[in-house]
Protein backbone atom coordinates (compact mmCIF):
# COMPACT_ATOMS: atom_id res chain seq x y z
CA UNK A 1 0.00 0.00 0.00
CA UNK A 2 2.94 2.50 0.71
CA UNK A 3 4.05 2.05 -2.63
CA UNK A 4 1.15 2.97 -4.21
CA UNK A 5 1.37 6.29 -2.50
CA UNK A 6 4.61 7.17 -3.16
CA UNK A 7 3.64 6.81 -6.89
CA UNK A 8 0.46 8.89 -6.35
CA UNK A 9 2.54 11.50 -4.76
CA UNK A 10 5.17 11.36 -7.22
CA UNK A 11 2.47 11.35 -9.94
CA UNK A 12 0.48 14.38 -8.58
CA UNK A 13 4.20 16.28 -7.91
CA UNK A 14 5.32 15.97 -11.39
CA UNK A 15 1.68 17.12 -13.12
CA UNK A 16 1.26 19.87 -10.77
CA UNK A 17 5.40 20.80 -12.23
CA UNK A 18 4.12 20.11 -15.89
CA UNK A 19 0.98 22.64 -15.51
CA UNK A 20 3.46 24.86 -13.37
CA UNK A 21 5.41 25.42 -16.47
CA UNK A 22 2.80 25.85 -19.00
CA UNK A 23 2.96 30.31 -19.63
CA UNK A 24 -0.41 31.88 -21.57
CA UNK A 25 -0.37 35.15 -23.46
CA UNK A 26 -0.71 38.18 -21.23
CA UNK A 27 -4.34 39.53 -21.33
CA UNK A 28 -2.77 42.80 -22.43
CA UNK A 29 -1.21 41.19 -25.74
CA UNK A 30 -4.98 39.95 -26.76
CA UNK A 31 -5.49 40.91 -30.51
CA UNK A 32 -8.85 41.39 -31.71
CA UNK A 33 -9.00 39.11 -35.02
CA UNK A 34 -6.82 35.64 -35.15
CA UNK A 35 -4.73 36.90 -38.08
CA UNK A 36 -2.39 38.35 -36.26
CA UNK A 37 1.00 39.12 -37.57
CA UNK A 38 3.58 38.19 -35.66
CA UNK A 39 6.65 37.72 -38.27
CA UNK A 40 9.10 40.78 -38.50
CA UNK A 41 9.49 40.63 -42.04
CA UNK A 42 5.82 39.27 -43.39
CA UNK A 43 4.73 42.62 -41.75
CA UNK A 44 7.22 44.72 -43.41
CA UNK A 45 6.50 43.82 -46.81
CA UNK A 46 2.69 44.34 -46.30
CA UNK A 47 0.60 47.41 -47.41
CA UNK A 48 0.51 50.09 -44.58
CA UNK A 49 -3.45 50.60 -45.87
CA UNK A 50 -4.59 47.26 -44.46
CA UNK A 51 -4.10 47.95 -41.43
CA UNK A 52 -3.27 44.80 -40.48
CA UNK A 53 -3.59 43.78 -36.80
CA UNK A 54 0.05 42.98 -35.53
CA UNK A 55 1.89 41.48 -32.66
CA UNK A 56 5.94 42.15 -32.17
CA UNK A 57 8.10 42.40 -29.56
CA UNK A 58 12.00 43.29 -28.99
CA UNK A 59 14.49 45.59 -27.34
CA UNK A 60 13.36 49.22 -26.60
CA UNK A 61 15.94 51.36 -28.75
CA UNK A 62 14.59 54.92 -27.49
CA UNK A 63 11.15 56.62 -25.88
CA UNK A 64 10.05 59.64 -26.89
CA UNK A 65 7.25 61.33 -25.07
CA UNK A 66 4.81 63.61 -27.26
CA UNK A 67 2.22 65.95 -26.11
CA UNK A 68 -0.98 62.99 -26.32
CA UNK A 69 1.38 59.69 -26.71
CA UNK A 70 4.39 58.01 -26.40
CA UNK A 71 6.85 56.81 -29.62
CA UNK A 72 8.98 54.01 -28.39
CA UNK A 73 11.59 52.43 -31.18
CA UNK A 74 11.71 48.94 -30.63
CA UNK A 75 14.76 46.43 -32.01
CA UNK A 76 12.72 43.49 -33.18
CA UNK A 77 13.22 40.00 -31.80
CA UNK A 78 11.34 37.01 -32.70
CA UNK A 79 8.51 36.24 -30.07
CA UNK A 80 7.42 32.77 -29.09
CA UNK A 81 3.98 31.98 -28.60
CA UNK A 82 3.00 33.66 -25.68
CA UNK A 83 4.47 36.80 -26.94
CA UNK A 84 8.01 36.56 -25.50
CA UNK A 85 11.11 37.87 -26.90
CA UNK A 86 13.69 35.40 -27.86
CA UNK A 87 17.12 36.57 -25.95
CA UNK A 88 19.00 33.97 -28.47
CA UNK A 89 17.48 35.43 -31.63
CA UNK A 90 19.60 37.78 -33.69
CA UNK A 91 17.64 40.98 -34.55
CA UNK A 92 15.77 41.62 -37.30
CA UNK A 93 15.17 45.03 -37.80
CA UNK A 94 13.60 48.16 -36.27
CA UNK A 95 9.97 49.41 -35.67
CA UNK A 96 8.14 52.01 -34.16
CA UNK A 97 4.96 52.27 -32.00
CA UNK A 98 2.66 54.83 -30.73
CA UNK A 99 0.63 54.16 -27.15
CA UNK A 100 -1.88 57.14 -26.07
CA UNK A 101 -0.66 58.58 -23.68
CA UNK A 102 2.76 58.76 -21.17
CA UNK A 103 4.94 56.13 -20.51
CA UNK A 104 7.74 57.15 -18.46
CA UNK A 105 11.39 56.34 -20.00
CA UNK A 106 12.87 55.56 -17.04
CA UNK A 107 10.25 52.36 -16.95
CA UNK A 108 10.56 51.90 -20.23
CA UNK A 109 13.86 52.98 -20.47
CA UNK A 110 16.44 51.42 -23.49
CA UNK A 111 17.49 47.76 -23.24
CA UNK A 112 13.98 46.34 -21.96
CA UNK A 113 12.21 43.85 -23.01
CA UNK A 114 8.63 44.97 -24.42
CA UNK A 115 6.11 43.42 -26.76
CA UNK A 116 2.94 45.32 -28.34
CA UNK A 117 -0.21 44.38 -30.29
CA UNK A 118 -1.49 47.51 -32.71
CA UNK A 119 -2.43 47.93 -36.04
CA UNK A 120 -0.39 49.11 -38.69
CA UNK A 121 0.16 52.68 -39.55
CA UNK A 122 2.29 54.45 -42.36
CA UNK A 123 5.69 53.64 -42.24
CA UNK A 124 7.95 56.42 -41.04
CA UNK A 125 11.60 57.79 -42.17
CA UNK A 126 13.66 56.80 -38.79
CA UNK A 127 17.55 57.90 -37.98
CA UNK A 128 20.23 54.95 -36.58
CA UNK A 129 22.98 56.95 -35.91
CA UNK A 130 23.30 58.93 -39.39
CA UNK A 131 21.59 56.10 -41.33
CA UNK A 132 18.52 57.17 -42.41
CA UNK A 133 15.85 54.04 -43.39
CA UNK A 134 11.89 53.26 -43.22
CA UNK A 135 10.56 52.20 -40.01
CA UNK A 136 7.56 50.16 -39.91
CA UNK A 137 4.81 51.94 -37.67
CA UNK A 138 1.90 50.17 -35.67
CA UNK A 139 -0.49 52.00 -33.37
CA UNK A 140 -0.29 49.98 -29.79
CA UNK A 141 -3.66 48.76 -28.34
CA UNK A 142 -1.63 46.86 -25.79
CA UNK A 143 2.33 46.20 -24.38
CA UNK A 144 3.80 44.09 -21.68
CA UNK A 145 6.78 45.18 -20.02
CA UNK A 146 9.10 41.26 -19.78
CA UNK A 147 11.38 40.64 -16.46
CA UNK A 148 14.48 39.04 -17.62
CA UNK A 149 15.44 36.29 -14.78
CA UNK A 150 18.52 34.64 -14.15
CA UNK A 151 19.71 31.68 -12.66
CA UNK A 152 22.60 29.38 -11.68
CA UNK A 153 22.77 25.77 -12.80
CA UNK A 154 25.53 23.48 -11.36
CA UNK A 155 26.57 21.49 -14.45
CA UNK A 156 29.36 19.15 -12.84
CA UNK A 157 28.37 15.76 -10.88
CA UNK A 158 31.84 14.60 -10.18
CA UNK A 159 33.14 13.22 -7.48
CA UNK A 160 33.04 15.40 -4.36
CA UNK A 161 33.72 13.33 -1.36
CA UNK A 162 36.63 10.56 -1.29
CA UNK A 163 36.83 8.01 2.00
CA UNK A 164 38.92 9.14 4.49
CA UNK A 165 42.15 7.80 4.35
CA UNK A 166 45.03 8.20 7.02
CA UNK A 167 42.75 10.91 9.06
CA UNK A 168 43.06 13.53 5.98
CA UNK A 169 39.51 13.75 4.09
CA UNK A 170 38.93 16.02 0.82
CA UNK A 171 35.66 17.79 1.32
CA UNK A 172 33.65 18.95 -2.15
CA UNK A 173 34.63 22.53 -1.59
CA UNK A 174 38.31 21.82 -2.53
CA UNK A 175 37.03 21.19 -6.30
CA UNK A 176 36.25 23.54 -8.85
CA UNK A 177 32.90 23.49 -10.42
CA UNK A 178 31.20 24.17 -13.84
CA UNK A 179 27.88 25.64 -14.22
CA UNK A 180 26.22 28.00 -16.35
CA UNK A 181 23.90 31.35 -16.22
CA UNK A 182 20.24 30.85 -17.43
CA UNK A 183 18.59 33.53 -18.47
CA UNK A 184 14.83 33.56 -18.92
CA UNK A 185 12.23 36.30 -20.10
CA UNK A 186 9.28 36.00 -17.80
Amino acid sequence: MKRFQIQSVITALAAALLLSACATLPSQLTANSDNVISDYSRWSEIDPASQAEVRLGGVIASVTNLADKTRIEIVNLPIDDVGRPSLTSEPQGRFVAYVNGFLDPITYGQGRLITLVGTTTSPEMGKVGEFEQMLPVMKASGYYLWKVTERVVIDDIGPYHYPCRNFYCRHFDDFPRDGRVIQEVK
